[in-house]
């Protein structure tokens, strides 16, 4: 191999070797417990945010999830959180958030079958129905849409929270 051979080469390790640092990782899947939607509100707490709850055992949630890709495709400064809200395994749930366009997007799991006292912790009017949505917006108020969820209302929410936003901070533009 001769000198330029050799420069290329320890060039072009160096590129990939750096994209490769600081390429962005995927989100840890975190343990949902009874403290963890109390914890998540907070963390998110004067922002519009949405939760969104999944199972690997639900067909229209394995269904539905390219399209929440797709909306933090559009929308990448949203706080979307995912809660899996079964046992399936971790490997298995990660690879199906990567297929769907959402391995960087806050993740969380109940590490056992799921009981009445982790879905009270979310909603205590919540019978166990999924897919499940909760729209909460930046003064606490939560809304829950049961089944899948229609993204254009979604959208339209987003829309309004900006626009109440605004006109808190006073920014609201006159026409």
């Amino acid at each position: 191999m001769n000198l330029q051979s050799t420069f290329l080469l320890r060039v072009a390790a160096a590129i990939v070797l750096m994209g490769a640092s600081v390429m962005p990782h995927a989100a840890p899947m975190r343990e949902f417990t009874t403290q963890s939607f109390a914890d998540i509100r907070a963390r998110h707490a004067g922002r519009p945010l949405v939760v969104h709850i999944w199972a690997m055992s639900c067909g229209p949630c394995l269904a539905e999830l390219p399209r929440w890709g797709e909306l933090m495709r559009k929308h990448p400064d949203l706080d979307l959180v995912l809660v899996r809200f079964d046992a399936a395994p971790r490997a298995a749930s990660e690879a199906r958030l990567a297929d769907a366009g959402l391995a960087r997007v806050e993740s969380w799991a109940v590490s056992s079958e799921p009981d009445e006292y982790l879905r009270a912790s979310i909603d205590p009017r919540w019978i166990g129905d999924m897919p499940r949505t909760l729209l909460v917006a930046p003064d606490g108020a939560a809304t829950a849409i049961r089944g899948v969820a229609d993204l254009a209302r979604v959208r339209a929410w987003l829309g309004e929270m900006r626009d109440a936003s605004r006109r808190v901070d006073g920014r609201q533009r006159t026409p």
